[in-house]
């Protein structure tokens, strides 16, 4: 199970990320998580949305460029070694290309999107160690 992830390339500028956050507002879109790379030049945000397709959509038409991305949401108790528990249960045999974590609506939980190499792999060894793989439902 996989949820979709949106990565807009915006550029290092004063006001282009209230840009993103403005289209996205007027549109309804209610952002769940966000991450943010950059480099000197430009960032990519990477954002869970309650309405990904409308989300890029609207996006594009505001001329930002847009990419979907399926990755993994992962719900790990919210204490020390949570994440750590789970990424053990990948063990050696699923690389995790980055992660970023939010909390829900269970203060007892978080819920971490990885990115990983192999989704379907990835949540064949988090299943069975006890680990909740998330969809967008679960989410939202």
């Amino acid at each position: 199970m996989t949820v979709t992830q949106i990565s807009i390339f915006v550029e290092n500028r004063p006001g282009r990320l209230a840009a993103v956050t403005r289209v996205l507002g007027e549109a309804d879109v209610d952002i769940q998580a966000l991450s943010i790379a950059d480099t000197s030049e430009f960032g990519v945000l990477r954002l869970i949305v309650n309405a990904t397709d409308l989300a890029a959509q609207v996006l594009r038409d505001a001329g930002f460029r847009v990419t979907l991305t399926k990755v993994l949401a992962v719900s790990v108790g919210n204490r020390p070694g949570g994440l750590a528990k789970a990424l053990a249960a990948l063990g050696e045999d699923v690389m995790v290309e980055y992660c970023y974590a939010f909390i829900g609506r269970d203060p007892k939980s978080a819920y971490v999107i990885l990115r990983v190499d192999d989704n379907a792999k990835a949540e064949a060894l988090l299943r069975p160690a006890g680990f909740a793989v998330l969809g967008a439902d679960d989410i939202f």
